[in-house]
């Protein structure tokens, strides 16, 4: 029997040997199989992190695929990031020739991202795009149904790397300077690649944990933790390197270490890269999410841009870009999506490389990239328990309460509210029955007033829902 929690909003995710087993994981490969096949898709690229269950569990959904007449290519171990790249190569030459390879616009990637090593999952692709919300309810659908479409796939190998170091280093528009950078690949898969890739263009990069362990003994591999950072921080001022790069587990969230060892967070990355783009493209559409600083959006449309807030999650904002022909768009999470010189998707080598590009133009330090931004003071994500048939009714409830009263409020995922000095976030998680909040403000004294007024809020609605 298949556990239904493990399908989730954005990918299908589970604990290795309790909720993810053989069984289960040959259950969904050929609820994917048949998936594709109901599309009219018959080929899928399929890639794997390095985690101890992920060759067995490639193996399973290869054996679900082909049993539904789906055809296999194999990537082998590879970042998520080339999992996605290998549904371009019709158009990843140089001016958007083909490349010599397979004509796929499916695919599965086998990892569990940032998550412990006793986690693993699966993102589904279709039609160039990872599948979310309805779209992976309706694989877990066919899973329980237990019918799933006959057939004899076969399975092939592709080596994907080549074609992507020749695609990115073309792509690559490098100033006079080549900036020295420590590379932390937390034994995850991005540090393979990206270190060639540095190589290739003359940069010289320090590896730090870039041997692959799906133990990953030395910390975890998800560089939104600042803990996580430490061994980076270090090594890039003991070094007297000019920039520090993590990636998570399979290379699809970025991390950034200034000169000074200080952590530049996901939407602080962000601006630093929309401004650049918008030196080029004025008036560019830059998206990003209810979470992210205020001063991310002020300071893009002060840049010239367009800065639209989104919703949370990395395929919500990845098909808003589409939608409105963003260039460039980002998460707090270290997502982050180039639609200018690249296919749109999350990639954390690629977007490291765009990050390096502009520290070559810039003649001071990474640090004085940010030095002209307002300074302002915030919390972490703050997660309140609250069950799932509540939690929804409470963010409409707080909505309808601040708009009464007449604060500016965005409800495009929750409510985001603006005060005078500062702003607050309510939102349901589309995951765990909890809220979960955020909050920005001017002063510490600000930020407090702001914190206790909506969690109080938000307690009192909470109690008159019952």
């Amino acid at each position: 029997m298949v556990n239904p929690q493990i399908f989730r909003e954005y990918d299908i995710r589970g604990v290795v040997g309790r909720d993810l087993t053989g069984e289960t994981v040959l259950v969904v490969g050929r609820a994917f199989g048949t998936y594709l096949r109901e599309r009219g898709q018959r080929v899928a690229t399929l890639g794997r992190d390095c985690r101890t269950s992920s060759p067995a569990f490639a193996e399973a959904i290869a054996r679900g695929l082909t049993s539904c007449g789906v055809d296999v290519v194999d990537l082998g171990v590879v970042p998520t990031p080339l999992l996605y790249f290998s549904m371009f190569l019709a158009e990843a030459g140089p001016g958007g020739a083909p490349v010599d390879g397979p004509d796929v616009r499916a695919g599965v990637m086998v990892t569990g991202s940032h998550n412990p090593k006793d986690f693993n999952g699966f993102k589904l692709c279709a039609d160039r795009a990872a599948l979310f919300g309805d779209q992976i309810r309706e694989v877990a659908r066919i899973a329980m149904s237990g019918r799933f479409a006959e057939g004899s796939g076969e399975v092939t190998r592709y080596d994907v790397v080549p074609a992507y170091l020749d695609r990115v280093a073309g792509d690559a528009r490098l100033g006079p300077r080549r900036p020295r950078v420590v590379v932390d690949a937390g034994n995850g898969t991005g540090g393979v690649v990206a270190l060639p890739l540095f190589a290739r263009l003359g940069i010289e990069a320090v590896p730090l944990f870039c041997d692959m362990d799906g133990e990953f003994p030395h910390h975890h591999p998800d560089p939104t933790v600042p803990a996580n950072l430490e061994d980076l921080r270090r090594e890039v001022v003991a070094r007297g390197a000019d920039l520090g790069i993590a990636y998570d587990g399979d290379a699809d969230r970025l991390g950034i270490v200034t000169e000074q060892g200080e952590i530049v967070f996901g939407d602080m990355t962000l601006l630093v890269l929309a401004r650049a783009l918008l030196r080029d493209h004025p008036g560019a559409s830059i998206v990003s999410e209810v979470k992210c600083s205020q001063v991310l959006f002020d300071e893009v449309e002060k840049a010239g841009g367009r800065a639209e807030m989104w919703k949370v999650g990395h395929s919500l904002i990845k098909a808003r870009m589409a939608e409105v022909g963003a260039l460039l768009g980002g998460e707090m999470s270290g997502h982050l999506f180039f639609r200018h010189r690249w296919f749109g998707f999350d990639d954390a080598i690629y977007s490291s490389l765009r990050f390096v590009e502009v520290l070559s133009h810039h003649d001071g330090p990474a640090s004085s990239l940010l030095a002209d931004v307002p300074r302002t003071v915030a919390t972490p994500e703050i997660r309140v328990d609250c069950p799932d048939e509540v939690k929804f009714r409470v963010v409409e409830a707080m909505t309808a309460h601040y708009k009464d009263a007449g604060f500016p409020v965005v409800d495009v995922d929750g409510a985001r509210v603006r005060f005078e000095d500062g702003w607050g976030l309510v939102r349901a998680s589309n995951t765990q029955p909890v809220l979960v909040f955020r909050f920005e403000a001017d002063s510490g004294e600000a930020l407090s007033a702001i914190r206790n007024g909506m969690l109080a809020r938000a307690e009192a609605t909470r109690r008159e829902i019952g």
